[in-house]
């Protein structure tokens, strides 16, 4: 009970990181999207591979770089999962919080999809109805609001996408990959903070306070994603599943309660079909559960 008890800590923790992610990233409205998604690269790789030796984890790492299909998927991963850090940074950024967030809300229902129609798996009729509902109340809110709410399809659609290809496998260990995935990106990220530097547009080392900021993004991405391993070694996947969905609810409150973020009727009903789609799924997931069926492994959690 101990172990489960704090595997269920560990799990809130991720979560909630990840759902009060905006509030930091928010701190940073005068740094450009691009150039605090190049600094979440060249802070995070250090942090990455300190948690590596840490963890003594060295041997699943040479093994990672020893491997042509895992590097490749590695690769690929980087571009999908870089993309998602870029477009959440700049969704915050312009005052797209409530948008973002239900593009996490989607995530696990077109994870599924993905798996039927990429994957060729079978889905009981509840899976089916959830992911028909939660494709109703995007297309409600793209007719009525006039064009596709993106931002949430692109958030949901690259993160399907990377939990997809380190479904492979032949994609490395979660730690690993995510570590090679960021130093896949540390090139471009870097050279781009040196050459904003250099011609003195740079936000790091111009005032203290964005200088730590900029520094603490390592910080806010490695943290919850080691309370993420932490809490699936020690609880069951579908409490696991429950608690993933903590993160946009928070991501939800903060854009529209905190940072008043209008949700228009129309937003509101296409949310109330994609919550309903969760509430069927979650049903359907826990009924299993109960009877010693599998139950649908969630993701690694919201890029954020």
């Amino acid at each position: 009970m101990d172990e489960h008890r704090r595997g269920l800590w560990y799990g809130v923790a991720a979560y909630g990181i990840w759902g009060v992610a905006p509030a930091f990233w928010k701190l940073l409205d005068g740094v450009p999207a691009v150039e605090q998604t190049a600094h979440r690269v060249v802070w995070s790789v250090p942090m990455l591979l300190a948690a590596v030796l840490l963890l003594r984890r060295r041997d699943r790492l040479r093994a990672m770089l020893a491997d042509r299909r895992a590097l490749a998927i590695t690769a690929a991963a980087s571009v999908l999962l870089t993309a998602n850090w870029l477009v959440f940074v700049w969704a915050v950024a312009s005052g797209r919080i409530v948008e973002a967030s239900l593009g996490y809300f989607i995530n696990p229902l077109l994870s599924v999809a993905l798996g039927v129609v990429v994957l060729r798996e079978r889905l009981r009729p509840a899976a089916i109805a959830a992911v028909v509902l939660a494709a109703a109340g995007v297309a409600y809110m793209t007719v009525r609001l006039g064009s596709l709410p993106w931002v949430s399809l692109v958030l949901a659609g690259s993160f399907a996408v990377y939990g997809l290809l380190k479904k492979r496998p032949q994609a490395a260990p979660p730690l690993e990959g995510l570590l090679g995935e960021a130093a896949v990106a540390l090139p471009a990220a870097l050279g781009l903070v040196v050459v904003l530097a250099a011609r003195g547009d740079g936000a790091f080392g111009v005032s203290a306070g964005d200088s730590l900021l900029l520094a603490a993004t390592g910080v806010v991405t490695v943290a919850p994603l080691l309370c993420f391993g932490a809490a699936v070694q020690r609880v069951p996947l579908s409490t696991v599943g429950l608690l993933q969905y903590l993160a946009p609810t928070l991501q939800f409150v903060l854009g529209a309660a905190v940072y008043g973020e209008e949700v228009t009727g129309d937003q509101a009903v296409g949310f109330a079909f994609v919550w309903l789609a969760l509430a069927v799924f979650t049903a359907d997931n826990l009924r299993v559960a109960r009877r010693g069926g599998r139950t649908r492994p969630p993701g690694p959690g919201p890029a954020v």
